[in-house]
C-alpha cells in the first residue's frame, strides 16, 4: 500500500465536514462524505459534458440553480451513472433522507457519486450512515474527507491557501478526487473547495471558470472524460469582508489563490495516474491560436505509442513528430517546426536536428519530470498539457477494475 501523506491544511470558517463508512463498495474504510456549509454560502459548480452524466449530476445542476446549497453529500464506489431512471430516482432519495434528518428542503442538498458505472446505488446503506456523518461534523476533517472519496487513488488530495482581502486572512481550502478517466472538458474527476471569503454569486462562478480553464481543463491522464466529473466552489462569507466583485485587488488575490490551489490539484491527480511513473508537460508555441496550440498538445498528450515510450524511457522522437503531424492542422510548414525534450533539441527543419544525440535524449527521459517542447512557427499563441506515461500497471488496474 502506498504511504499515505501528511496533509497540511486550513479549517475553513462555515464549513464543517464528516467522513463514514457506508459500506456501499469498499470493505473496512470511509466511502462517504458529508459537507456542512453556513447559511447564506454561495455556490459555483462546472459538471461534466458527457452525454450520459450521471444521475447526481444531473440532480446537482437542478438543485444548484434552485438556490444556495446547505449540503454537500459524496459517495464513493459507485457513480450512478448509466442507471436510467433509478438513478435519478435514487440520487433524490439520497437527498430525501438526508432532508429528513436535517429538516433542509431536499434542493439544499447537492449529490456527488464515483466509482462503478452502471450499478445501482445502494442508498438504505447511505441513509444508514447519515446520522452518524451528522453528529460527526467537524471543521478539521478535511483529511477524512479527502480519503473517504479515493477510488483508484494512490494517495489523497489536499490544497490550502490564505489570501489577503481588505486586510483581513481570508482561507481557501480544496480537496479533489482522480487517478484515471481524467480528461476533464469541465472539471476533475471530483472537486470541492471553499473559502471563507464573501464573493460576489457572479464573480464566484467566472473564478471557477478560469481556474478550472487553466488546471483541470488542461490535464489528461487517457482521454477519457468521466461521467460523473463535478469541481464545486463554496464561499461562506464568514470572514465578515464586502463581498468581492469583479474589479480590484480583492479580486486578483482571490482569483489567483484559486488559480493556484487548482493547479495543484490538478498537478496531483496526474501525479497520482494509474499506474503512472513519470509527469509530463507537453507545451506548445508558436501555434497560431491558443485552440491550434491545445489541439496539438492533445494529440501528443494522448497517444499511447508517446506515452508507451515515455513508460520505457526512449526517446523515440517519431512518435512525437508523427502526433504533430495527425493533429490536423491545416497548412503546416514542417520545415518550421522544432521540437525539443527538456533542452535537448531533437528536431528541426523537418527532421532529425543535426546536434542530437540518442545518449542525450534518453537521459532526458529517464527523468521522474519531463517537458516535452514543440514550437510551430505558426504565430505568437501557446498552451501546456500536463499528463503522464501509460505503464503496464494502468493496464492491470483498469483490467482488474470490477473484479
Amino acid at each position: 500500500m502506498t504511504e499515505q501523506p501528511e496533509l497540511h491544511f486550513h479549517p475553513v470558517p462555515g464549513v464543517r465536514l464528516a467522513a463514514g463508512a457506508a459500506g456501499i463498495r469498499y470493505q473496512d474504510r470511509n466511502d462517504l462524505v458529508l459537507f456542512e456549509l453556513a447559511a447564506g454560502s454561495t455556490c459555483a459548480a462546472v459538471f461534466t459534458r458527457n452525454a450520459f452524466c450521471a444521475a447526481p449530476v444531473t440532480l446537482a445542476r437542478t438543485h444548484l440553480a434552485a438556490g444556495a446549497p446547505h449540503w454537500w453529500l459524496i459517495n464513493a464506489g459507485n457513480a450512478n451513472a448509466g442507471t436510467g431512471a433509478r438513478g435519478l430516482l435514487d440520487a433524490t432519495a439520497s437527498c430525501q433522507a438526508l432532508s429528513e434528518l436535517t429538516g433542509d428542503p431536499l434542493e439544499r442538498v447537492m449529490p456527488f457519486s464515483t466509482g462503478v458505472i452502471g450499478e445501482h446505488l445502494p442508498v438504505e446503506r447511505i441513509a444508514a450512515a447519515l446520522p452518524a456523518l451528522l453528529g460527526g461534523l467537524a471543521a478539521t476533517h478535511w483529511p477524512e474527507a479527502a480519503r473517504a472519496i479515493m477510488t483508484t487513488d494512490r494517495v489523497p488530495k489536499l490544497v490550502s491557501r490564505q489570501f489577503e482581502v481588505g486586510g483581513r486572512t481570508a482561507t481557501l481550502t480544496g480537496m479533489a478526487k482522480g487517478a484515471g478517466m481524467i480528461c476533464p472538458n469541465m472539471a476533475t474527476m471530483l472537486g470541492f473547495l471553499a473559502t471563507d471569503a464573501a464573493i460576489e454569486p457572479g464573480v464566484l462562478e467566472a473564478c471557477l471558470h478560469a481556474a478550472v480553464e487553466r488546471s483541470f481543463n488542461a490535464i489528461t491522464v487517457d482521454g477519457d472524460t468521466s461521467t460523473n466529473d463535478a469541481c464545486v466552489l463554496a464561499a461562506t462569507g464568514a470572514l465578515g469582508n464586502a463581498p468581492i466583485a469583479a474589479a480590484g485587488p480583492d479580486y486578483a488575490a482571490f482569483q489567483s489563490a484559486l488559480d493556484a490551489v487548482c493547479v495543484e490539484l490538478a498537478t496531483a491527480i496526474v501525479r497520482d495516474a494509474e499506474g503512472a511513473t513519470k509527469l509530463v508537460t507537453v507545451r506548445i508555441e508558436g501555434a497560431a491560436s491558443h485552440a491550434e496550440a491545445r489541439q496539438v498538445g492533445y494529440t501528443i498528450a494522448h497517444s499511447p505509442l508517446v506515452k508507451t515510450a515515455l513508460f520505457a524511457s526512449d526517446p523515440n522522437w517519431g512518435r512525437i513528430l508523427a502526433a504533430v503531424g495527425r493533429a490536423g492542422l491545416e497548412d503546416l510548414a514542417i520545415a518550421r517546426v522544432r521540437v525539443w525534450l527538456g533542452e535537448v533539441l531533437i528536431v528541426d527543419g523537418g527532421g532529425r536536428a543535426a546536434t542530437y544525440t540518442e545518449g542525450a535524449g534518453a537521459a532526458v527521459m529517464r527523468a521522474p519530470e519531463i517537458l516535452i517542447r514543440v514550437a510551430l512557427g505558426r504565430g505568437e499563441s501557446s498552451a501546456e498539457i500536463l499528463t503522464c506515461d501509460l505503464s503496464y500497471d494502468y493496464v492491470r488496474i483498469n483490467a482488474e477494475y470490477r473484479s
